[in-house]
Parts: C-alpha cells; sequence; structure tokens
C-alpha cells in the first residue's frame, strides 16, 4: 500500500522501481527520482562513474523535507484565513528527533522565509542550535525544554543576550529561581514559558507519557505560584509563552481538541492575570500514517490530515481566546517526527535467504532414516507410527499435536542418555516437516545491517515502518520472509510487517525470487527519517551507513 502511507512522496514506476516525488503531488514527471537509479550510481564503480559506495545507505532527499515544512506552514496559515484568526503560527523544530547537521540547517534555511526556529531539550542541542541558528531569522524562537541546571540556564540567557529569540520554558517549579539568579548575575532579563501538565491524555504507547502523571510539567497549583511569584518581584511581564505536550502520535482530532482547548483556557487565565502572554506552543504529536489506514485505533496510524489538524488546534485557541476576550496568541508547533520522517529512506542489500523447509528437507533426505527409526526406544515407536498415520489421513492438526509430544519425550530421553544424536535430529526432522504446511514457515532473509543501529524502535518498541523492495516491483513476489540482520544477538530480526488495507503487522514479507541472480537485491524502510538515526548506537561496530544528498 504505498499509495497509502508514501503519498505524496512514494511510488512505484513504470519500471518496477520506487520513485519519490520530491515537491509531492506538485512534482512533474520529469521531476520524479528513480531510487533504483540513485543506489546503481552510489554503489557503482568509480571507474564507471559510480561513487564506489557500498549499502546499506541513507538517501535524504532535502526538497523532501523543504516540501513538509511549507506543507505545515500553509496548513495553519490557511487555517488562521479561514477562521479570520488574529495572529499567525510560527513553528520550531525539536532537535532531538535528527541532531545531523544538515538536517538541522536545512530545516533553518528552509524555515527562514516563516520565521522557522528551533527547540532544544538539553545543553549540548542548545549550543547545536544557537550555532544553527546564526542564519534564521532573527524572530525565529529557539524554544529551551528539558532538565534545566545553572550552566544550562546561563547558555539560554546568553544566547538572548546575543539577540536570539531565546525561551526558557520551566518544566519544574524549582528552575524559576535558578532562572532569577542567574539572570540577576548576568544582568539579563529573561523571557519564561511555563509547561503545563494537562489532565487531556491519549491511550497507546504513545499517550503513555501525558497527562498529570507525565514526566514534565507544571501543576495548575505551580502555574499559580510561579504567577504570584513573578509578579510580587516585578517580572510577569518576563511570562509570555504557554507549553504543553499531549502525547506522541496523537490518534485523532478529538483527542487534539480536548488538549489544546485545556492549555486555551490556561493561556488565557495566565493573560488575564496579567502576565505577558504573547505564543501558545502546541508541542510535538502531530502524526504520520505509518500503516496508509487512516485509522485512530493504532499507535502506527492517525485519521487525520495535516490540514484537518491545524485547522483543529487554531479553533480550539480561537474558541478559548474569544470567550475570555483574550488576544489571539501566536501558535507554535514542535512537530519533529511529521517533519523529518519522510526525507529518510534507508536502503540494504540482502545477503541470503534461508528456507527452513527446503533445509529440513535435504537433511532428511540425507539420512538413512530405517536404521535410525529402527533404532527407536520402544515407547516412542507408537508415537511415531501415530505421526504418520495422522499425515497419511492429512489431519494436520492431530499431527502436530502428536508430533510436539514426540519430540518433547525425544528430549528427555536424550538428556537421559537413552537417545543418540542422529536419532534426535532424525524426530526433530520429521517432525518439523509433517507439523506445519510450508506455506506457514517464513524464509530467513539475512540483510546488511544491523536492527539495533538503523531500526532502533522496532526492536524497543515494537514501532512498525514500511518495509518493501525498491525494485522488481513489476513482478510477482513469490517468496515470504522475515528480515534477520548481521549482529549476533537474537534480537537482531525484523519479523512483524505492516500489510493489507487495515494496516496492523504481518508475519512475512513478500519477496522475489533472490538466488541464483547476478544483480543485487535491495529493500528499503520508509518514514524512518525521525529518531532512528538520533537513537542508533555502536552495536558490533557496524560502521555508520553511507548517508546521500540527493539535490
Amino acid at each position: 500500500r504505498v499509495e497509502g502511507w508514501g503519498a505524496p512522496y512514494f511510488v512505484v514506476n513504470e519500471n518496477g522501481n520506487v520513485a519519490v516525488r520530491p515537491h509531492g503531488s506538485q512534482t512533474l514527471p520529469s521531476e520524479e527520482i528513480d531510487v533504483m537509479k540513485v543506489v546503481k550510481k552510489v554503489v557503482g564503480s568509480k571507474s564507471l562513474g559510480g561513487l564506489g559506495m557500498s549499502a546499506p545507505l541513507i538517501i535524504r532527499f532535502p526538497d523532501v523535507l523543504k516540501h513538509r515544512l511549507e506543507s505545515l506552514q500553509s496548513a495553519f496559515d490557511s487555517a488562521m484565513r479561514m477562521q479570520s484568526y488574529e495572529s499567525y503560527f510560527q513553528g520550531v523544530y525539536p532537535v532531538k528527533c535528527n541532531q545531523d547537521r544538515y538536517v538541522v540547517e536545512n530545516i533553518v534555511e528552509f524555515g527562514k522565509p516563516y520565521a522557522f526556529g528551533l527547540e532544544a531539550g538539553s545543553k549540548p542541542e542548545l549550543l547545536l542550535a544557537m550555532a544553527s541558528m546564526c542564519k534564521a531569522s532573527p524572530k525565529a524562537l529557539l524554544v529551551c525544554n528539558g532538565y534545566k541546571d545553572e550552566e544550562y540556564i546561563s547558555l539560554a540567557l546568553t544566547a538572548r543576550r546575543l539577540n536570539f529569540n531565546c525561551v526558557i520554558v520551566l518544566e519544574q517549579e524549582e528552575e524559576l529561581d535558578l532562572v532569577l539568579n542567574v539572570s540577576r548575575k548576568l544582568s539579563v532579563r529573561p523571557v519564561i514559558g511555563v509547561r503545563a501538565k494537562l489532565r487531556t491524555k491519549h491511550g497507546g504507547h504513545f499517550g503513555a507519557t501525558s497527562g498529570e502523571k507525565g514526566k514534565f510539567g507544571l501543576t495548575s497549583l505551580e502555574i499559580v505560584g510561579i504567577v504570584r511569584k513573578l509578579q510580587k518581584l516585578g517580572m510577569l511581564d518576563c511570562l509570555q509563552l504557554l507549553h504543553f505536550h499531549i502525547g506522541s502520535q496523537i490518534p485523532c482530532v478529538e483527542v487534539l481538541n480536548d488538549g489544546v482547548s485545556e492549555a486555551a483556557y490556561i493561556y488565557s487565565e495566565l493573560a488575564k492575570l496579567g502576565a505577558n502572554m504573547k505564543i501558545i506552543d502546541i508541542g510535538g504529536g502531530l502524526g504520520i500514517d505509518y500503516e496508509g489506514t487512516k485509522s485512530s485505533c493504532s499507535d502506527m496510524s492517525v485519521s487525520y490530515s495535516l490540514d484537518e489538524y491545524a485547522a483543529a488546534v487554531v479553533k480550539a485557541v480561537r474558541v478559548a481566546c474569544n470567550q475570555k476576550g483574550v488576544k489571539h496568541p501566536i501558535i507554535c508547533s514542535e512537530s519533529g517526527r511529521a517533519l523529518v520522517s519522510h526525507h529518510s529512506l534507508l536502503i540494504f542489500d540482502v545477503v541470503s535467504v534461508h528456507e527452513k523447509k527446503d533445509s529440513v528437507s535435504a537433511a532428511v533426505a540425507g539420512m538413512n532414516l530405517n536404521p535410525l527409526v529402527d533404532g527407536l526406544p520402544e515407547e516412542l515407536m507408537g508415537e511415531y507410527q501415530s505421526v504418520m498415520a495422522y499425515t497419511a489421513m492429512g489431519d494436520c492438526r492431530s499431527s502436530q499435536i502428536c508430533a510436539e509430544h514426540m519430540k518433547a519425550r525425544c528430549l528427555d530421553l536424550f538428556k537421559e542418555g537413552r537417545l543418540g544424536l542422529e536419532q534426535l535430529a532424525t524426530v526433530d526432522g520429521m517432525c518439523d516437516l509433517v507439523s506445519s504446511p510450508a506455506a506457514d514457515t517464513p524464509a530467513v532473509c539475512h540483510v546488511n545491517l544491523s536492527i539495533f543501529k538503523s531500526i532502533p524502535d522496532f526492536w524497543a518498541i515494537g514501532q512498525l515502518f514500511p518495509v518493501m523492495p525498491i525494485h522488481r516491483l513489476n513482478e510477482r513476489p513469490t517468496v515470504r520472509a522475515i528480515l534477520s540482520d548481521l549482529t549476533c544477538d537474537s534480537h537482531g530480526k525484523v519479523d512483524t510487517f505492516i500489510s493489507g488495507d487495515d494496516g496492523g503487522g504481518s508475519r512475512g514479507l513478500p519477496l522475489h525470487p533472490f538466488e541464483g541472480r547476478s544483480e543485487p537485491y535491495y529493500l528499503g524502510m520508509f518514514l524512518g527519517g525521525a529518531y532512528q538515526e538520533a537513537l542508533g548506537g555502536l552495536h558490533n561496530l557496524f560502521i555508520v551507513p553511507n548517508v546521500i544528498h540527493v539535490v
């Protein structure tokens, strides 16, 4: 279902190859990029005009990134015009999603006309953001989230002294005293935001960190305490931003509307209390449809479009502010996953395919079974005959039950020293052959990468990504396989895949015959531009995939 999860950036072209449409639906036919042609150019010999690199590869498409940013901006601009919203949208990119230098610099460059900024969640990220934003719009926001010590706050206030539009968001009540103390030492008046711990949350894996039990955020009581302290010090004008986070991969606009509405009323009350409120930061949560099902019932999908997301946010803020008689705020979002996921494509090659049933058949065929069977203990002969009898009758269920019981009893006898290794192997092989149809057993496809390094979210949280061949898509696949990486860890495999019109997980990826062909067989993992590179470590000391930018 490339047309589901891949639209409007990925299609299958007339050659049966995956192609990229860098400008979305506005891409001209002549602008489509054949991914297989890119791969051949990259891995081709230098003597033949290639780059002489090897898989695995990460192929970046900066134009896709640009289109994502412009689409987000356009969605909010359109919603604000249609709803007569009296302010504007100004986004920031959370650096934690992908800290690659070129990704961050591209976002700053593409976002300059829209005063698009960056969000940092740590001291190293703040340093990276400051360096990158030297070329940003002077109005671009530099939002400082995360745990803050004195050094972090000093760095953020130094950024403000250097004329960055830097906002320190308080995540914990005690951070206010640190900000006030450091600001006095540096003689810099801070711009402060508060992160509200909303009661609204959504279910599923990604909503587990939201709601009242979230890791960060201030309760209503703590927010009021901060207001009173700032008011007492004559610094209430420093409080200008309200931040909140409903959770990643918000599944539907109903949950979004509840959360934004709750936050908008908090924002309005802060303004009524005298704070110099200007910005409401809706955080992350703008999801992408990994399955292509447009479902609100799955962690891997969302039931809304970009335009519907923006319209719901604008409406919730507008209604609350109008009711309270408060000026419409600047709306800021920290949409990282939705910005960078589509622009990056992981390509890896197949090393070998191992079909279990064929190998078992060959192994059993290579044995002289009669002496081995005749040598079985008498207590196993009855079970052996039952397995063969049920198999001959075509009663697979009964045959499987008897086979599993026989294998378990054989293991006991083997550990007692009453059964030889060849006999144990014979029984195992025969039982594997008769216990389940060959169609139910996927082949094992060994691929040239580390799952832990390149697709860590699959291993860690069961996140599914679209995976498919990038060529030969005009041929019918005849092999169903799971993917096994080249690491020494037993968890280094992908055994569940997105499938069908209803999404969900399927055991086995449809592939084309691989053996006997001279050309490499390449697979691609899509929508992995957020978090996967940032989380990947040095597992088994595998090299970093070669990175290619297609411009």
